[in-house]
């Protein structure tokens, strides 16, 4: 069966690659090529996928987008698969995650996971457990005590704990900023905010409005405003209707007094006679209620006023708090609570002191479990990594992994400090007081081996974690990254020949130049093509027999450890 891995990584359009696909292999696949190839690319393009902000300036020149494509093969996709299912996005179909991400010139972007849309959160989230990737800017954070903690946690599998501390502390945190809201002013600030709030309900209360008085008032507005017109047309159209001698009703009845007599001799016309008389009823309807209708339309000055004086409050009042009756009226309802809240503050305040006594309880206990973990597992992480950093240029050194009691913090109740001791007879010293950039390297790939034990994690990529170092602690590092990838995938950046060759799968990144545009390409070499990588890594461009001679004993003592 196929182990997990990154099995394809396809980059197109992105700085200087146009469109690469790379199908890398399980165990040690070493990376190597000369500066500037485009090797730290391919770190880019990985860390897209697991939800790096990107912008549009790493589009290749004179293209409109860039995309990144990777697909995971998963021996147990069960962890992959629950962090879809809370994303509500697809599973794993035979054990595949795939997730390409588009960035475009019009700064639009997609993110696709199983080719549903996803967010740069869900990419970070689903990424933190497919890929653990380590740059040279990584080197630092191992001095930092946040990155300690979680080290410490992750070695101890203590997640769990972990997550019922920070449940136990936000809880706590929110009922000590409610108490604080409470506490912000004194009984005098109290008392005016009351009168204040006392004065704005009301106010409201006594408009006594529901949410239909504007419409309402406005329509009645428009009819004592407009009174006297409302007379003249509906008298003028009463008028033409019935009331004229040339009105429309009169000129209907003597139409059907016509009708009377022409149905006495064309049977036919007996219906034309029922329909008139239909219409001349109509008209009188018709007339009769527009009499009605605006028989009231009287020009009440005082009524106006009145009118006016209730439509400019409500202006007022949705002016305060909201603009419209609907929101003055949600508005009253908050009020009416805070003020409940304000005159019962003192009442509040011994509740939330009980519930604040409770939680400090339940956070000091989840807090002590959690900190009676982490002293059980430092001493055993300290152990592994000391054994670890023996193969790796420390013989003599000691890693140490040192607790302290703090005040309830995000992360627990506990300081920690990682320290080494390098050289024997030397005393236990902070890890960021005395470690060099090289120490530090060794330290953290010590660590990650470590880990590997303990995570899921099935890719480990590590850019450069040869840095500032050679000679023998390179084949100690190379070693060391061959056994790690024993367990897991791994892909190693390197500039050190010493650790190249130990990759099962060498990959190497050239630039070229086509059509005069400058192209970056990797392939997979083996054979001659590998030793003369290897030579040229040991001696630079001029491949001498003896550099040659070399590359190939380096290759042939690995093949025969």
């Amino acid at each position: 069966m196929v182990p997990s891995m990154l099995q394809t990584l396809r980059i197109k359009n992105l700085a200087i690659v146009d469109n690469i696909r790379v199908e890398f292999r399980g165990g040690l696949n070493a990376i190597t090529g000369e500066t500037g190839a485009g090797k730290s690319i391919l770190m880019g393009a990985l860390a897209l996928l697991l939800g790096e902000r990107a912008g549009k300036e790493m589009i290749r020149a004179g293209e409109e987008q860039c995309g990144v494509e990777g697909t995971f093969v998963l021996k147990d996709p069960s962890h992959a698969d629950a962090i879809l299912q809370a994303l509500c996005l697809p599973p794993c179909e035979d054990g595949r995650v795939i997730i390409r991400r588009i960035i475009s010139q019009s700064g639009s972007a997609r993110i696709l996971v199983n080719d549903s849309p996803a967010t740069l959160q869900a990419l970070k989230r689903l990424g933190a457990v497919l890929v653990d990737l380590h740059g040279p800017h990584d080197h630092q954070s191992l001095l930092d005590r946040e990155f300690q903690l979680a080290v410490l946690d992750s070695f101890g599998r203590l997640e769990k704990l972990r997550a019922d501390y920070a449940s136990a502390y936000s809880e706590w945190r929110a009922l000590e900023s409610r108490k604080s809201d409470l506490q912000r002013s004194d009984a005098g600030d109290v008392a005016a905010e009351v009168e204040l709030l006392e004065y704005q309900a009301r106010e409201i209360r006594d408009a006594n409005l529901s949410e239909n008085d504007e419409s309402e008032l406005q329509r009645e507005h428009s009819i004592i405003a407009n009174a006297k017109r409302i007379g003249e047309l509906a008298g003028a159209a009463r008028s033409a209707l019935t009331e004229d001698d040339a009105s429309a009703f009169n000129g209907v009845a003597a139409a059907n007094r016509c009708l009377t007599e022409l149905s006495q001799i064309l049977p036919e016309a007996a219906e034309w006679k029922t329909e008139a008389e239909s219409i001349a009823s109509r008209i009188q309807d018709l007339s009769d209620s527009i009499c009605r209708a605006t028989s009231n339309a009287e020009c009440d000055p005082a009524r106006l006023q009145i009118v006016e004086d209730r439509l400019a409050l409500i202006h007022k009042l949705k002016r305060k708090h909201g603009g419209s009756i609907k929101a003055v009226l949600e508005r009253l309802v908050e009020i009416e609570m805070k003020l409940q809240s304000l005159r019962e503050r003192d009442r509040i305040l011994k509740e939330i002191d009980e519930k604040i006594r409770q939680a400090m309880s339940s956070l000091q206990s989840a807090g002590d479990k959690l900190s009676k973990s982490r002293q059980a597992a430092a001493s055993s992480m300290a152990s592994a990594i000391t054994n670890e950093l023996k193969d790796l240029g420390f013989p003599h050194g000691v890693f140490d992994v040192s607790l302290s009691a703090r005040e309830p913090g995000p992360s627990g109740l506990d300081d920690i400090e990682f320290g080494f001791a390098p050289n024997r007879g030397e005393p236990m010293r902070p890890l960021r007081a005395i470690a060099s950039s090289g120490e530090i390297s060794r330290v953290m790939l010590a660590i990650k081996t470590v880990l590997a034990e303990h995570d899921r994690i099935p890719v480990l990529v590590f850019d450069e974690i040869d840095a500032n170092v050679g000679g023998e602690m390179g084949i100690a590092i190379g070693k060391k990254l061959a056994a790690l990838a024993e367990r897991r995938q791994v892909l190693c950046i390197t500039h050190l020949p010493q650790v190249a060759v130990y990759g099962q799968t060498h990959w190497v990144v050239t630039k070229e130049i086509k059509g005069g545009r400058t192209l970056s390409r990797i392939n997979m070499i083996e054979g001659e093509s590998r030793v003369e990588e290897i030579a040229r890594m040991l001696g630079g461009r001029s491949l001498t027999s003896v550099a040659l001679r070399h590359a190939r004993e380096m290759l042939a003592r690995i093949g025969n450890e």
